[in-house]
């Protein structure tokens, strides 16, 4: 393997507040969310997902949306992203000033219906608005393309599928996609041909790489793409998440397992580990559970012996 021609530098967006912790069914206190985000920018975290502006009745974890942003004390050269999938979404969510919105589409036709309760290109119809009143507001705009390489109504998606989303994504303006595993079946061939199919109509420097761990394959699927020169990844501090799509869905990768890796590799971050690991253990700790990082647990034990 020749480190050479991996990136130098990756780029981490944790998404722990936001997607992490929207399918916890226990209530998380407004100031426990905030808690986190300190911690996290703390550790070095330049980009944060920290909430959604969904309805309540949908998504009641993040029910305190507005109160989470306007608590958290922002740094300087910290990214701030929020979910917004409507324009009534949007509306409250400007009021926060978030620096970077996202909307959300599927690659698979039956998600996109069972998720959203509409089709790929009705979704795209609905956030094209969305999209720009950000802009021309000088809010920066991503979009997340959802089982990119597999659905849990349709089995496989193929990087046609994948392609076209990105392609209605470009169309609206959306400056940068995420291709993410939304149920964690990928393997790192599939992963490289979803992405391949992205650069069809986004540079290399506006895709990002979202990968869940269901099947144990995230890490394989960081450096599948890795080798392809992606640099923007999203994890989730502590694991935390899980897809309600997918039984036995362990969530997002660790943060902590792929600094870990990178660290590794020798590919800078900006991210202090050790810090991380307590932002993990902080969460960890309210919600009553381990980590769900191997990292994490190592490092925790060490220090406990």
């Amino acid at each position: 393997m020749n480190l050479a021609n991996f990136p130098k530098r990756v780029q981490l967006i944790d998404v722990g507040p936001r997607d992490g912790l929207q399918n916890e069914k226990q209530p998380v206190p407004a100031e426990v969310k905030i808690g986190l985000v300190h911690r996290l920018q703390a550790a070095g975290l330049t980009e944060i997902e920290v909430t959604s502006f969904v309805s309540p009745k949908w998504v009641p974890q993040m029910a305190d949306n507005a109160v989470v942003m306007a608590g958290i004390a922002r740094q300087a050269g910290v990214r701030y992203s929020v979910l917004t999938p409507n324009m009534v979404g949007y509306q409250a969510a400007v009021a926060s000033k978030p620096d970077e919105i996202v909307v959300f589409g599927a690659a698979s036709q039956a998600f996109s219906q069972k998720n959203i309760n509409c089709s790929i290109e009705e979704s795209m119809e609905r956030f094209a608005p969305v999209v720009q009143a950000a802009l021309a507001s000088g809010i920066a705009v991503r979009g997340a393309m959802s089982c990119t390489v597999g659905c849990p109504y349709e089995g496989e998606v193929s990087p046609a599928s994948v392609g076209h989303l990105a392609g209605l994504m470009k169309q609206i303006g959306v400056q940068r996609v995420d291709v993410a595993d939304t149920i964690g079946t990928g393997t790192p061939l599939k992963v490289q041909k979803a992405i391949e199919a992205t650069l069809q109509h986004f540079d290399i420097d506006h895709i990002c790489g979202h990968f869940h761990d269901t099947y144990g394959q995230a890490l394989a699927n960081t450096l599948a793409a890795l080798q392809m020169g992606v640099w923007n990844f999203q994890s989730s501090v502590a694991g935390l998440g899980g897809c309600p799509y997918a039984k036995g869905a362990t969530g997002n990768v660790a943060t902590e397992d792929v600094v870990y890796m990178l660290h590794g590799m020798g590919i800078e971050t900006g991210i202090d580990l050790d810090k991380l690991v307590d932002a993990g253990a902080f969460i960890s700790d309210f919600l009553g559970r381990q980590p769900n990082s191997n990292v994490a647990k190592a490092l925790l034990t060490k220090r406990a012996g």
